[in-house]
């Protein structure tokens, strides 16, 4: 395919060597992308209710306590941090002391996470491939199901995924004029990235990397120099609150959730760290280590391998548009492959094509923890390589080879939107045909333009405005099809279900049973009975924490309804040594307890219990001080029923004991 290389070529209207003016139109229509945009999000927000507890209880516990703030805290008495770094927390924490803790100050920063996400998007692709690039690009960030699912919702994917557009942005910055400022930039936004998510930012770090090195406008030595020193800033960025927790005296702050020494580095490298990559018992806590999950079955999520991405609810979720951003890769740096070394187009291809490789690479492969909702760390990727390829191809499309390309791509885009809305062929099922017809019609238009004689641009504009509209017709399906849909939990997805997929008995996740068109099964209440809460807020005054409950999600849900702390028995799935039953026993002892409540497996379908999954086999997830714990409270302390909830006074000791 040597033509590709063609110099020749009619150059972008915003090449750097050549700017121009954004025409009248481009700021108007980027307003009202972020707009609609935001809007969008915005719709049923509040039916996510308290989305993924864990986290809502944590934003509660940092608006009560600096220190809570500081670590993370599930509480505010400060017993166990989420296992997590708390920079995803801090955005939250300040809307929510700002406007109170509730489902908008919760959710809404993360909403204008996203739209940031967009609007950053755009400026980036703009700069060489014009504003329809950027717009495209903006658009399908917006409208990828993932997307739209993870930017109203309270993990920590959101602020992740604009760190990591910002720290492109900074990067190219660094091509354009080769000022290390703008490296130590992309380096702290990194560092910021780490203290969010812990290793996956360094997904796209050597992409990034790879990009200045290669294209880069000083001397080799000079940029080897300067990406030295953006990894010093990285360093920087995230060492100072990791050395403040290793030095800070652990008695007096939380035990570190996730990790098995009270450690973070342990939680960086172990569970967190090679844990998700290699799996093992140290990335599958509680009844993850266990070789079945509720309900029965192997690994609930899925096999490693290059159709991870494609198959299962993970297709829906992220890869309507993946084909044409590798075929669109692939072009694009063929047809750069003999402009100038700093070329900045080829910049763009560089560095999100190294951000997509590394970072699909490893959640293909990955044979630990994966949630499908990881994808979301990829819509960047893909949403700009759609925008400055399908840019590209449309300036040069004079060539004949590029028109080709394009007609193709849009085929394979429309035959494999095709297959998965096949997958649910009861939602929208109609819609299938409606994109193959699209498609086909689009591509044979763009196909027949290719020769000289045919070449007709009012054809060929036609055709791309309908590919356009094809092309986001699943994914805007699927979109809405989450607005309409309650998330709530640790595991969620977007779209309609996919029946038989996904993991038996995790909220928010379709069980077999469950039709495509259905949202998340059956939950328990999500809402403490009035009865509970009163119980639980009588003399609270009198005690530092009004209940411990096993799991920071049970036990969030609690505190969420009290606004008063509550132990989080073993952290996220009880299965962490914090606290001790020795230290639980001091606690008691000294007065600062009142109740315990025993697990009703509240957050989990209906139907689901935890404690009937298949037993683990000899030394893998035995007792844990979460046990020991219960086992203790149950024969010293006396029961009582409230709401079919059984609690036990800790200030009430059986007769005898």
């Amino acid at each position: 395919m040597p033509a590709l290389a063609d110099t020749t070529q009619r150059p972008l209207a915003t090449d750097i060597d050549e700017p121009q003016p954004d025409p009248r139109w481009a700021r108007p229509a980027l307003a009202a992308l972020l707009v609609a945009t935001a809007a969008f999000w915005c719709i049923g927000l509040s039916r996510n209710g308290w989305a993924n507890a864990f986290y809502s209880a944590a934003v509660q516990a940092g608006t009560k306590s600096w220190k809570a703030f500081l670590f993370g805290s599930s509480d505010a008495a400060n017993v166990i941090t989420v296992d997590k770094p708390p920079a995803s927390l801090w955005p939250m924490e300040i809307s929510a002391r700002i406007f109170g803790v509730n489902t908008w100050s919760i959710q809404l920063p993360q909403v204008l996470l996203g739209v940031a996400s967009v609007a950053l998007l755009y400026v980036i692709v703009k700069k060489q491939f014009g504003p329809v690039a950027g717009l495209i690009a903006g658009t399908v960030l917006a409208l990828t199901p993932v997307a739209t699912l993870m930017f109203r919702y309270n993990n920590p994917d959101a602020l992740l995924t604009f760190l990591m557009v910002a720290s492109v942005w900074a990067l190219l910055r660094a091509v354009s004029d080769g000022r290390t400022r703008w490296l130590l930039l992309c380096g702290a936004l990194l560092g910021l990235g780490f203290l969010t998510k812990q290793l996956q930012v360094l997904l796209v770090m050597p992409g990034l990397a790879l990009t200045y090195l290669i294209v880069g406008p000083t001397r080799l030595r000079v940029r080897l120099a300067q990406l030295l020193a953006g990894l010093g800033a990285v360093i920087v960025a995230a060492g100072w609150w990791v050395l403040l927790v290793e030095l800070w005296p652990a008695d007096s702050r939380p035990y570190i959730g996730g990790s098995e020494n009270n450690s973070f580095l342990d939680l960086t490298f172990g569970y967190n760290g090679f844990g998700r990559l290699l799996g093992g018992e140290s990335n599958t806590p509680g009844v993850g280590s266990r070789p079945e999950m509720p309900g029965g079955g192997a690994s609930p999520f899925g096999e490693p391998g290059f159709a991870r991405l494609f198959s299962g609810e993970s297709g829906g979720q992220i890869s309507w548009l993946l084909p044409a951003a590798v075929i669109l890769l692939v072009v694009g740096l063929i047809a750069s492959s003999r402009r100038p070394r700093t070329d900045p187009n080829r910049a763009q291809y560089l560095v999100w094509g190294g951000w997509l490789i590394g970072t699909a690479g490893v959640f293909s492969f990955m044979s630990g923890l994966y949630h499908d909702y990881y994808t979301v760390a990829l819509t960047p990727a893909i949403a700009a390589l759609a925008g400055v390829g399908a840019a590209d191809l449309w300036h040069r499309r004079e060539k004949t080879w590029a028109i080709t390309i394009l007609a193709t791509t849009i085929a394979v885009t429309g035959g494999w939107a095709w297959v998965l809305l096949g997958r649910t062929p009861d939602f929208v099922g109609w819609l299938r045909w409606v994109v193959l017809a699209a498609a086909i019609l689009a591509a044979a238009a763009l196909a027949i333009t290719a020769l000289p004689t045919l070449r007709r641009p009012r054809i060929q504009s036609v055709a791309a405005a309908a590919a356009l509209v094809m092309a986001l017709a699943g994914p805007l399906s699927y979109s809405i099809q989450t607005l309409t849909v309650a998330h709530t939990g640790g595991v969620i997805t977007a779209g309609p279900q996919i029946p038989g997929k996904g993991i038996p008995g995790m909220a928010s996740v379709g069980s077999s049973d469950s039709g495509p068109t259905a949202g998340p099964p059956e939950q328990t209440d999500k809402e403490v009975s009035a009865e509970m809460v009163t119980t639980l807020s009588a003399n609270s005054d009198s005690y530092t924490w009004v209940a411990a409950a096993p799991g920071s999600t049970e036990a969030g849900y609690y505190q969420l309804a009290t606004s008063q702390p509550v132990i989080a028995l073993g952290g996220f799935a009880s299965s962490d040594p914090a606290p001790t039953l020795e230290q639980f026993q001091d606690y008691v002892a000294d007065g600062r307890v009142h109740y315990y409540i025993e697990s009703t497996n509240l957050g989990l379908p209906k139907g689901i219990d935890v404690s009937s999954a298949p037993a683990a086999p000899q030394g893998v997830g035995e007792s844990t001080e979460a046990d020991r714990i219960k086992d203790w409270v149950k024969q010293e302390f006396t029961p009582l029923e409230v709401d079919g909830v059984t609690l036990y006074d800790l200030t009430k000791p059986l007769a005898g004991s």
